[in-house]
C-alpha cells in the first residue's frame, strides 16, 4: 500500500470518520501554483486581521515529500512561509481540540470518584495509561493503583501537565526545527520538532555527538504524528517543567496563553537556551504567529489533502483513491488497525 493511503487511513482512525464517507473527504492538489489556487478559493491566504477570531480550515495535511524541498528552494520567501503555516496551523488546533476532549473526559472521570462511584473499566484503563504517557508513574505502579484518593491525584497531576499550547509557538517552532518544512528529517521522517529518541530508531543526524549516546531524530508516518509527539513531550518531560508551571500561572492569574510568554518557558529545548528562546520569539513577532495563538476549526467537514507531482498525478491518485474505496480496502485497513 502506497505511503500516502497509509498515512490517511491513520487519520481516517484517528479522527474518527467512517471509511464510506473518506474519499469524498480527499483533496488531491497538483504542483504548488494549483495548492496556493486552492488556498485562496478557502479564503485562507493572505494576512489575517488583529482583533478577530481566526477560523481555520479542518484540513490536515497527509505528509511532506522531496517535491516540497525542492519547490520550496524556488519559491519567494514569503511563498514559502505562507504555506507552511496554512498547512501546519489545522495540525495544532486540531492537537489542542484533542487535548480539550481528553481535559474535559478527565474531569468527568473526577467528579464520578468524587461521588464514591468506580470508574469504568475502560476509563480506568485510560486513566492508568495516561498515567504512564506523562511520566505521572510508572507502569507497574500505574497499575496497582487501587486507592481512588490516588486516582484522583493523578487526575489532577494530569489536568496540570496536559494543557493546550499556543498554535503561534507550534508554528514558530516547526518552522524553525524543520526550516519550514524543508530539512532532511521532514521530508524523510515528517518530523518538525526536531525531537530525539534513543533505542535504535529515528534518522541519524550527520553529525551525531557520540557523547551523547545513539541519539537519533523521532521519524513519523505522517506529520500530525510530529505535532502530537510534540505535545507529548511538554506535557511529560521533566526539562519543560518552567513551561508547564508557566502556562499554570498564567491561567490561576486569569490571563491568556501567549506564545510570546510561554516561549520563556522552553529555555531547554535546545543548547542554545535563552539565545533560542530569542530567536523564537522574533519568529513569532516578525511572522505574526501570535495570531493563530486562540485559532478555532471552521464549522465544516475534515478534509485530508494529498499533493501531487504533476497533474496526470493527480488524476491517477484519484482514480486510485475511487478504487480503493469501491473495493472495500480502505475499510477492510481502518478494521485492522487500533489506534485512537
Amino acid at each position: 500500500m502506497q505511503a500516502w493511503s497509509k498515512r490517511l487511513v491513520l487519520m481516517v482512525v484517528l479522527l474518527g470518520f467512517a471509511a464510506p464517507t473518506w474519499a469524498q473527504a480527499v483533496v488531491v492538489l497538483s504542483g504548488p501554483d494549483e495548492t496556493i489556487d486552492w488556498l485562496k478559493a478557502e479564503n485562507w491566504w493572505g494576512e489575517g486581521k488583529r482583533g478577530e477570531q481566526l477560523e481555520v480550515p479542518r484540513a490536515m495535511i497527509t505528509g511532506i515529500s522531496e517535491r516540497w524541498q525542492k519547490n520550496a528552494a524556488n519559491m519567494p520567501v514569503p511563498m514559502k512561509k505562507e504555506i507552511f503555516y496554512r498547512f501546519i496551523l489545522p495540525l495544532a488546533v486540531h492537537a489542542n481540540a484533542m487535548v480539550e476532549n481528553r481535559r474535559e473526559r478527565l474531569k468527568g472521570m473526577d467528579a464520578v470518584l468524587a461521588g464514591g462511584n468506580k470508574l469504568s473499566a475502560e476509563d480506568d484503563t485510560w486513566l492508568r495509561d495516561m498515567a504512564v504517557v506523562l511520566r505521572i508513574a510508572k507502569r507497574e505502579k500505574a497499575d496497582q493503583m487501587s486507592d481512588p484518593a490516588d486516582l484522583r491525584k493523578v487526575i489532577d497531576e494530569a489536568l496540570y501537565k496536559l494543557d493546550v499550547i499556543p498554535a503561534g509557538l507550534v508554528l514558530g517552532q516547526a518552522a524553525y526545527e524543520s526550516g519550514y518544512g524543508t530539512s532532511r528529517f521532514a521530508v524523510k521522517g515528517n518530523a518538525l520538532f526536531g525531537q530525539w529518541t534513543y533505542g535504535g530508531k529515528g534518522l541519524v543526524p550527520e553529525q551525531q555527538r557520540k557523547e551523547l549516546g545513539d541519539h537519533r531524530i523521532a521519524s513519523y508516518e505522517w506529520p500530525f504524528d510530529s505535532v502530537r509527539g510534540y505535545f507529548i513531550n511538554l506535557s511529560s518531560h521533566p526539562a519543560y517543567e518552567d513551561f508547564r508551571r508557566l502556562r499554570a500561572e498564567l491561567k490561576s492569574a486569569g490571563k491568556p496563553l501567549s506564545s510570546l510568554k510561554l516561549i520563556e518557558g522552553l529555555k531547554s529545548y535546545s543548547e542554545r537556551g535563552q539565545e533560542y528562546v530569542d530567536t523564537l520569539k522574533g519568529i513569532i513577532r516578525v511572522n505574526h504567529l501570535d495570531l493563530a495563538d486562540n485559532a478555532v476549526f471552521r464549522d465544516e467537514p475534515m478534509r485530508f489533502i494529498v499533493v501531487t507531482a504533476d497533474k496526470a498525478s493527480a488524476a491517477k491518485m484519484r482514480k486510485d483513491i475511487e478504487a480503493m474505496r469501491k473495493s472495500g480496502e480502505i475499510e477492510n485497513i481502518v478494521k485492522r488497525m487500533r489506534l485512537e
